[in-house]
C-alpha cells in the first residue's frame, strides 16, 4: 500500500474516539469514507494529515511514518481541502491559489514563472480562472470549495485529503470536481482520500470504500462488494424511505397506506415520473405488469402499494395476468403512461384492451388518434394529467375520480 495506517487512534484532548484503524491504498487509486454525520470519518482525515493529534499508531506514505517527515516534506508530498471555512483577508483568489506553491519557494516565497503557470492551470481546471483578481472572501462558498482545490492541485501533492469536497457545489461543478480527482488519479497517479455523502457517486468514483459508524470502522472493501440497499440502510440508519444502490436514487416513505384505486400501467421507464408525481399527492397506487428487470420496477418496489412483476425474459404467465387483471379491475381509474403496445400477443397491451372494454376512465400520455374512445382522455404531459384528471384525497382514504370536460 502507497498510503496506511497501522493500528490509528484518533480522537481529541488525549481521548481515543476510533481505535484500531487499519486502512490503506494504493497509489494512483481513490479511497472514500462513508458514514453519517458525527460518526468520525473528519476526525480521521484530520488525524491522518497532521491538522489533529493522533492518539496512537502509526500513519505511513509509501512506507515511511510521516513522523519522521518535516512539515514542508508532508506538504510537497501531500495536500488538504477540509471543511472549515477559511477566511484569508484581503486576498484575490489567485494569491489563495498561490499558498500551494510555497512549499517549493525559496526562504523569501518568490514565485517563478514556472509557478505562475501552474496556478493558472490549477485554477483552470476547476473552472475559477475568471475569478482570479476577486477577494476571496467576497465568493460564495461554491466558489470558495473550488478555489481551495485549486490550491491543493497547484501543490502538485502525491496525496490529496478532501472532507467533504462537494459540500456547496450545484450538480455541473460536483460532477466536474469528481471527474477532475478521478484524472489525477488515473493519469498523474495521484492517491486521493476523501469523505463524501453523497452515497450513489461514492459507488461511481471509489476504488475502495471505508464504512464509519459510531466511532468504528463498519466495513471496508470495492465498492460493488461492500455496498447494498440492506448495508446503507444499516449505516444510516434509515427507517422510512429507501435508497436503491442499482438506481443510485432516493425514493421518500410511502405517504398513503390505504387500498389503491389507482392503477399504473408501466413499463421500459414509462412508469416511474408518474408513480413519482402520484406518490407526491399521496396517492395509493398499484402498477403492473413489469418485469424483474426493468428500471420502473426498482421505483416501484418502493412507491407503489402492490407491484405485479414477472421474472425476467419470459412471457407472462396466466398466474401473473390474472392477478394484474384483478388488480385493475378493484381500481377505479386507470394510468396509460405509453408503455410499447408492440406485438399481438402482448399481455399488457391486452390488459390495456380489458380496461378500454369495461369502460374504466383511463388516462394516456400517448399521441391522441384520430378515433377515440370516451372513456379515454388524452394528455401532453403528467403535470396536466395529475392536475386535470382530479384525483381527490377524502378523509385521507377515498379517491373520488371526475374526468376533465
Amino acid at each position: 500500500m502507497y498510503f496506511q495506517t497501522d493500528n490509528l487512534s484518533v480522537g481529541y484532548c488525549g481521548k481515543a474516539l476510533i481505535k484500531n484503524i487499519n486502512i490503506g491504498v494504493e497509489k494512483g487509486k481513490i479511497l472514500c469514507l462513508l458514514g453519517p454525520n458525527g460518526s468520525g470519518k473528519s476526525t480521521i482525515l484530520k488525524s491522518i494529515s497532521r491538522h489533529l493529534k493522533k492518539i496512537a499508531g502509526t500513519v505511513f506514505i509509501a512506507k515511511e511514518d510521516m513522523n519522521n517527515l518535516n512539515s514542508v516534506e508532508v506538504a510537497k508530498r501531500l495536500s488538504v481541502v477540509l471543511t472549515e471555512k477559511v477566511a484569508p483577508e484581503l486576498m484575490t483568489c489567485e494569491e489563495v491559489v498561490a499558498t500551494g506553491r510555497y512549499p517549493y519557494t525559496n526562504h523569501f516565497g518568490k514565485l517563478t514563472d514556472e509557478d505562475h503557470r501552474i496556478i493558472e492551470e490549477s485554477m483552470a481546471a476547476v473552472s475559477v480562472l475568471d475569478l482570479m483578481d476577486n477577494e476571496f472572501s467576497h465568493l460564495s462558498d461554491g466558489q470558495k470549495q473550488r478555489v481551495l482545490l485549486a490550491r491543493a492541485i497547484c501543490q502538485q501533492p502525491e496525496i490529496i485529503i478532501l472532507d467533504e469536497p462537494t459540500s456547496y457545489l450545484d450538480i455541473r461543478h460536483k460532477i466536474e470536481l469528481l471527474g477532475i480527482l478521478r484524472k489525477m488519479a488515473v493519469n498523474q497517479k495521484v492517491t486521493v482520500i476523501l469523505s463524501l455523502h453523497e452515497v450513489d457517486l461514492a459507488a461511481k468514483l471509489a476504488d475502495t470504500i471505508i464504512l464509519v459508524k459510531d466511532n468504528s470502522v463498519y466495513g471496508s472493501g470495492c465498492p460493488e462488494d461492500v455496498l447494498s440497499d440492506t448495508v446503507i440502510k444499516k449505516l444510516y440508519g434509515i427507517e422510512a424511505g429507501s435508497f436503491n444502490m442499482l438506481m443510485g436514487s432516493v425514493e421518500l416513505p410511502k405517504t398513503c397506506q390505504t387500498e389503491p384505486k389507482v392503477f399504473v400501467f408501466g413499463g421500459d421507464g414509462y412508469g416511474t415520473r408518474c408513480y413519482r408525481a402520484l406518490h407526491k399527492r399521496g396517492i395509493s397506487f398499484c402498477t403492473g405488469v413489469l418485469y424483474h428487470n426493468d428500471v420502473d420496477y426498482q421505483v416501484a418496489m418502493s412507491l407503489a402499494r402492490q407491484t405485479i412483476f414477472e421474472k425476467s425474459f419470459r412471457p407472462i404467465s396466466d398466474v401473473i395476468y390474472e392477478q394484474a387483471c384483478k388488480a385493475m379491475l378493484n381500481c377505479k381509474v386507470i394510468i396509460d403512461t405509453g408503455f410499447d403496445l408492440d406485438g399481438v400477443t402482448n399481455r399488457n397491451r391486452q390488459l390495456l384492451e380489458l380496461a378500454y372494454n369495461t369502460n374504466k376512465p383511463i388516462l394516456s400520455l400517448r399521441k391522441q388518434p384520430q378515433k377515440t374512445k370516451a372513456n379515454i382522455q388524452y394528455f401532453n404531459d403528467i403535470g396536466s394529467m395529475i392536475s386535470c384528471e382530479k384525483l381527490m384525497l377524502e378523509s385521507g382514504e377515498k379517491i373520488s375520480i371526475s374526468m376533465c370536460s
